[in-house]
């Protein structure tokens, strides 16, 4: 119901279902032609996943992921949203006994093993981490209308290092 305007920034994420598995991925688009801090969020945005994801390796660790993920998004001013974090998954979409916080200490957290398979997908704001569920109970805006921007793939962990399993065709790895 929103109409886009010239300017915006949108997210569209897509979860496709293979062989009974599930992927999980989004992207960030721009609606005509965006103010350069909405660009610098979205481009810091992608390097904050990119920067998880080279974490993700055999005995390394989730802290690991989230303090790289916080320390790029801080270091550039921008936050971390706190209330929505990566999941395992695979057979099913939202596994409850793997979360990937996007902020976090190195060498805390549960450590990774080969076969592992989640969602890194840091939510990046202009102002503060905190956010809003609007009333439709899906709707997530920040709580002082700054912008946010949010990227993701898919990722499994092998055994020396890690696979992209949502990587699109026109995309270039930055491991």
């Amino acid at each position: 119901k929103r109409i886009l305007k010239d300017g915006d920034i949108i997210n569209i994420d897509v979860s496709p279902v293979l062989n009974g598995f599930f992927g999980d991925t989004s992207k960030m688009f721009y609606v005509g032609n965006p103010s350069k801090k909405a660009r610098h969020l979205v481009e810091v945005t992608e390097e904050c996943m990119w920067a998880g994801i080279r974490e993700v390796a055999p005995d390394k660790r989730i802290g690991d992921i989230g303090a790289a993920i916080q320390e790029i998004a801080e270091s550039n001013g921008f936050s971390v949203v706190r209330d929505f974090v990566g999941h395992g998954i695979g057979k099913v979409f939202h596994h409850p006994t793997l979360q990937i916080p996007h902020f976090g200490k190195r060498g805390t957290g549960r450590r990774l093993i080969e076969g592992m398979i989640f969602t890194i997908e840091p939510m990046i704001n202009e102002g503060v981490w905190q956010v809003v569920i609007l009333d439709d109970d899906w709707t997530a805006i920040t709580k002082d209308k700054k912008l946010s921007a949010q990227c993701e793939h898919t990722v499994r962990v092998t055994s020396t290092g890690v696979e992209v399993l949502t990587l699109r065709e026109d995309e270039v790895p930055r491991l």
